[in-house]
């Protein structure tokens, strides 16, 4: 056997090396340096163990033949792990810099650096690959350290947290027996601590050629997805992909609470582009399968993505701090901040005409704390924006509709997009503020068969079962059903404020009179005469639905000037921020 130690360690801790290895393995062990130079060696004969230093022999007398410190077998397990901490074969690691990827330890230390507390699970499948020698050329692909699969503890952005790493080195980050056990072990320790997980994630799936003991047992691979959905809306989930994720390493980042995709790199699939062409001849490349663009824009399962490494810790540590670390907890509060520009300007944004465009960020940014807002899934059902913010830096979950992207209609994905956002808000205790300016959801045969009722109902479910504080402002349009899911005044809001800009309706005014008085305009011959009376339906029409009717048939609670409204939800969200809300006793909804 033999057994590599660091270049600056001397000949008499070689030796020492040496002779506690071939007692405890037995077999002769020869000590080189990482260069391969020998620094010393050892046979094993069949007899007793040799030591080498140690404490006088209480029952003998005897004294110790070497000064106190370190012994041989010490040394011999420090070894061991520094071997360890090398991981897979070193062809592997000198790949990763062209892979755009850091190695697996070298990752936690850009994560953690000093706040790494520790490592459950090193010396997993240790006996699988370390006592026959496979330092050895023939043997290197076999090296399993730590079976590929690295979980601890740590301290990120001081908060506790509990983390998994695949280490690609190690057969592609394949999952099998032992690691599948560490995993698990993880989880279920996380439900015990309410502590937040984070789960690097870069792994091929399940090692194949070693199901057995760990596919289909009631303590294996499946047993993650159970236990993600025990933790799901207990602790919050984080996943960071880093590479390819394939099959049952897939579902991970999907069960998540949230999911980071690393842009070039990452990608996600329930098959490998060579198993896809296999079952159905189609020949595609990993990145046009699964890669970011693919689940940012068409499948919505990426919530943010990243451009590399360092990007990715910065974006979950900015997420990171609108969450609690569990259910029990409130949402950690920062010092607030002034808006990043005048919440006077408001009403200048919003546009006088219903059917024009303007982008509702420039609202958001005139309301929320400057350089607080994070968007999720910016890419996926565009027209409604979901994103975490603070306003005098206190959390909020931000549900807007986007006049900019399809005059802000709901379509499927967007209410999709929208429902799951407010699900995962109540869960975490974080209050919600809806922005609403939209003329409802979309019509058509196309957004039918996307399921548009399917996914609108989610959203008005979510929106009617969430328990935390609830602002609803009426920024400009709220037509139709749209009033509904973005917790309108029947949806227990703690508040509806309208903007001047405000309008609630059935529908829009022309909608509204070409449905009712169409047959009797038609009627009229004279082109101005019609004109004209279109001109006077729509002006009666309008003063009908303008949001001071709505105030004066006390439907919502206030008009507040565009300027005040900054304040106004500052002071409602502390007002109401310990507002308890009871659910009917049942065991849970059949929407979601």
């Amino acid at each position: 056997m033999r057994v590599r130690i660091s270049d600056d360690a001397t000949d008499a801790q070689a030796r020492a090396i040496a002779e506690a290895m071939a007692s405890q393995y037995r077999d002769d062990v020869t000590v080189v340096t990482e260069d391969g130079d020998e620094l010393g060696s050892a046979s094993y004969d069949g007899g007793s163990d040799a030591t080498a230093g140690g404490r006088a022999d209480a029952a003998t007398g005897t004294e110790p033949d070497a000064a106190l410190g370190p012994t041989a077998r010490e040394e011999a397990l420090v070894a061991e792990i520094d071997e360890i901490l090398e991981g897979g074969p070193e062809k592997y690691r000198d790949q990763l810099p062209d892979q755009g990827k850091l190695f697996v330890r070298d990752r936690l230390d850009l994560w953690f650096g000093d706040d790494f507390l520790f490592e459950d699970g090193k010396f997993a499948a240790f006996d699988d690959w370390h006592p026959d020698g496979a330092n050895t050329d023939a043997d290197d692909d076999d090296r399993l350290p730590a079976d590929g699969l690295l979980t601890g503890a740590a301290e990120f952005e001081g908060r506790d947290v509990h983390f998994m790493a695949n280490d690609y080195t190690v057969k592609r980050g394949s999952m099998a027996a032992k690691g599948v056990e560490k995993f698990l072990r993880m989880q279920q320790r996380a439900l015990k601590t309410g502590k937040p997980v984070l789960y690097l994630m870069d792994s091929s799936g399940g090692r194949i050629d070693q199901q057995t003991g760990f596919f289909a047992n009631r303590e294996g691979i499946g047993k993650y997805y159970y236990n993600h959905s025990m933790l799901s809306g207990r602790v919050p989930q984080i996943c960071v992909l880093y590479g390819p994720c394939i099959a049952g390493a897939a579902y991970t980042p999907v069960f998540a609470d949230f999911t980071v995709m690393v842009r070039d790199v990452s990608a996600m699939a329930i098959a490998s582009p060579r198993m896809v062409e296999m079952v159905t001849g189609e020949q595609i490349d990993l990145q046009e399968l699964g890669g970011p663009d693919v689940h940012a824009k068409y499948s919505g399962s990426a919530d943010l993505i990243a451009e590399d490494e360092e990007h990715a810790r910065e974006l979950v540590a900015q997420l990171i701090g609108y969450l609690p670390n569990n259910s029990d907890e409130t949402p950690p509060r920062t010092d607030g901040r002034e808006p990043a520009d005048s919440p006077s300007e408001i009403d200048a944004i919003v546009p006088q005409s219903p059917n024009k465009g303007y982008d509702m960020f420039d609202v958001i940014d005139r309301v929320v704390d400057a350089g607080s807002t994070l968007e999720l899934r910016p890419q996926f059902g565009k027209e409604i924006i979901t994103a975490f913010a603070r306003i005098d830096g206190r959390p909020v979950g931000i549900v807007a509709n986007q006049p900019a992207h399809r005059a802000g209609a709901i379509f499927p994905d967007a209410a999709e997009k929208a429902a799951q956002f407010v699900w995962t808000c109540d869960a975490y205790d974080v209050p919600l503020l809806y922005l609403c300016d939209t003329p409802g959801f979309m019509a058509g045969s196309q957004v039918e068969q996307e399921g548009i009722l399917e996914q609108g109902k989610k959203l008005i479910y979510a929106t009617s079962s969430a328990t935390v504080p609830k602002q609803s402002v009426v920024v400009r349009k709220a037509y139709g059903a749209g009033i509904y899911a973005m917790s309108g005044p029947a949806y227990d809001p703690e508040s509806v404020i309208g903007l001047p800009s405000g309008e609630i309706a059935i529908m829009g005014p022309e909608a509204a009179i070409n449905a009712v008085y169409a047959r009797k305009l038609s009627e009229i011959d004279d082109p101005d005469e019609r004109e004209r009376m279109e001109q006077e339906l729509r002006e009666e029409y309008r003063e009908d639905i303008d949001v001071h009717r709505m105030a004066s048939e006390v439907v919502i609670d206030e008009i507040v000037p565009p300027s005040d409204l900054r304040e106004e939800l500052e002071a409602r969200f502390a007002f109401y921020e310990t507002v308890e809300k009871d659910l009917p006793d049942k065991k849970h909804g059949t929407i979601l």
